[in-house]
């Protein structure tokens, strides 16, 4: 026997204001989230953005195929409810940034690294004053506590929607430093991208590339610029 599959059912798509928010309706009737809570989007941007999701599906619903929704879903059913949780989850980011631990050797990594991840520290410790200690190896370096605390306090200042977005951002990077840049205008998310894979990137050129990670880069990096939109629908004016 095969499995049920969800196909499309509905001739019209609509965006309609409701309350503080707006709603998407298939034929007059407002999408809820899969735990069945009301999917009130808190910018038109996005609900157009989530409607042309669904006015694009053709026969079989792919969730894959439609981010804005899935993100939205999850800021719904997953992150509003355990909001402190998924804050404290990213901030700790900070105590283990990416950015923090160099390389030993060979001394063209160290500077590659040094080019790239330097500048984001300065960043963090000049615009988010939040300095970071960086070492060399794997060995776990002591972050300044009061670093931490504004990390923290910067990441609880998102709405749920934002965090939803920002939680895929630093996950995906392995750095809380990257993800709350690629939250800024003044940073290109190609350019921040390029910085998080400089390890791998490094060993492919050394060892050849291997097609089950270059699948698997392939599929986190999508899987970042979708949260990077998902950010900039979460917060349009």
């Amino acid at each position: 026997m095969t499995g049920w599959v969800a196909k499309r059912f509905w001739k019209e798509v609509a965006v309609e204001a409701e309350g503080k928010g707006f709603c998407v309706l298939l034929d007059a009737r407002p999408v809820m989230s899969p735990a069945k809570a009301p999917l009130i989007l808190p910018t038109r941007m996005m609900a157009e953005a989530m409607a042309d999701e669904w006015r694009s599906v053709e026969g079989v619903i792919d969730p894959t195929d439609m981010p804005v929704t899935r993100a939205a879903n999850s800021a719904i059913d997953k992150v509003a409810p355990q909001f402190a949780e998924v804050v404290r989850i990213i901030a700790e980011y900070g105590g283990t940034d990416l950015l923090c631990y160099r390389a030993e050797a060979p001394q063209e990594l160290c500077d590659e690294q040094a080019e790239a991840w330097d500048p984001m520290l300065d960043w963090a410790a000049s615009d988010l004053n939040a300095p970071l200690r960086a070492t060399r190896g794997v060995v776990p370096v002591d972050q300044p506590p009061d670093s931490l605390e504004r990390l923290f306090n910067e990441v609880c200042r998102t709405t749920p929607f934002q965090l939803a977005a920002l939680h895929d951002l630093v996950a995906l990077t392995g750095s809380l430093i990257l993800g709350l840049a690629a939250t800024r205008p003044e940073f290109q998310p190609e350019e921040l991208w390029r910085m998080s894979r400089i390890d791998e990137v490094w060993q492919a050129r050394l060892w050849g590339v291997d097609e089950e990670a270059a699948a698997a880069a392939a599929l986190k990096r999508t899987g970042f610029f979708a949260a990077h939109n998902f950010w900039r629908l979460a917060s349009a004016e």
